[in-house]
Formats: C-alpha cells, structure tokens, sequence
C-alpha cells in the first residue's frame, strides 16, 4: 500500500508542523531553517542516470558529464544501449559507470508501475540493479515519487545533523539513524528534510563549505 504522497509545499509544510508538534528538537531546527524545499523531480530513467552520473564525482564534475550526455542526447536508455562505449566515454562517463548505465537501461523496470508499488518495493527493484544503492533508491523513492515516509539513513549529512539536533555522542550508524528514524513516521521524508536544512545551517554556523 503506498502512504501519502508529497505533491506541493503545503504537504511539507503539514509534515513540518506534526514533526514540530511531536518532537521538540525538530521544532527547534525548524526555528533556524524556516520553510523546507519542496525537492520534487521527475522520475525515471533518466533521473537514475544522473544519480548514477554523481556518484564519487564533485558535484561540478557531474554537472559538466551530464550536459555533456545531453548534448548527445544519450540520456534515454534506448539511446544509451544504441550508444558505443567509446560516445559514452567521450561525455566523461567511466567504465564501470557505462556498464551501469547498461545495466539500468536493460533492467526493463516499469517506472510508471513504481509510482503506485510499496516503498519496499520501489527500492528492492531498484537496488537489484547493478551501481543503484539503497541510498539511491531511497532518494529516487523520496523526490522522484515523492514518497512521504520514506528515510535515507545511510546519508552522512542527516547522520551529522541527527548527532548534533539531539546532543547525540557520536555520529549514529545506518542502522541506529534507521531505528530512531521510525519515531518520525509518518513523516520521515520530511524530517529527512529538516535534518538537511539544518545540517546546512549548522556548518554555515560554523563557517565550513
């Protein structure tokens, strides 16, 4: 069964406020952040293209790849498996990220399918292809399909944030983020996105970019 589905800004907004209501240290960071982002995009192929684009890459490094990928028009996955590798390595894309390419471009997923399938469903599809981690399905699952309680708890940042929203002594693990994350259900995207905001908040504080 797929939960609530986050569509515009008063549906952040809604989430924002129960996540206040019910725990206080949210309700303090979103003080400091103010309104959160809506972060909704297209779902896909090509959405999960340029995830798989970004990863171990700097963020201008996969900026340049994928305009590059769409000047060629390589960025649908009847054009990526028609492509040779040397096209797909001309736009900057490594061996091992041309295969995935591939590899999600032969996957046959039915993403019009996924927008309607469980939040656990969405990511075993997902992470059953080849260079598409659980941080990526849960991102895909998150803005992609706008999924309202679904949490990425391997994500560095919202670990950070977490240690320092709730005075924590070390940074929590996956798992620990996972666990303590249900609390927030059934809202957790949102919290993820508070746990963003103020995470940026914090290192601006700081003075870190």
């Amino acid at each position: 069964m797929v939960g609530r589905i986050i569509e515009t800004l008063d549906c952040v907004a809604e989430g924002a406020e129960h996540l206040a209501a019910s725990h206080p240290e949210f309700a303090r960071a979103l003080v400091l952040t103010g309104p959160l982002p809506l972060r909704r995009r297209k779902d896909g192929y090509e959405a999960l293209l340029s995830a798989i684009v970004s990863q171990q890459v700097s963020v201008a490094a996969a900026a340049a790849i994928w305009a590059r990928l769409q000047e060629a028009r390589l960025t649908g996955p009847r054009k990526v498996k028609a492509a040779t590798d040397e096209d797909l390595r001309a736009c900057g894309l490594s061996r091992q990220k041309i295969r995935y390419a591939r590899e999600l471009a032969n996957a046959g997923i039915n993403f019009k399918a996924l927008r309607t399938a469980p939040d656990d469903e969405v990511v075993d599809t997902l992470v059953a292809v080849p260079g598409i981690g659980k941080w990526t399905a849960e991102i895909y699952a998150m803005f992609s399909l706008g999924r309202a309680d679904v949490f990425a708890p391997g994500d560095l940042a919202l670990q950070e944030a977490a240690r320092i929203l709730f005075g924590l002594d070390k940074r929590p693990t996956e798992k620990e983020l996972r666990i303590m994350a249900q609390a927030w259900s059934p809202w957790r995207a949102v919290a993820a996105r508070a746990l963003w905001a103020y995470y940026h908040v914090e290192k601006d504080r700081e003075g870190i970019r």
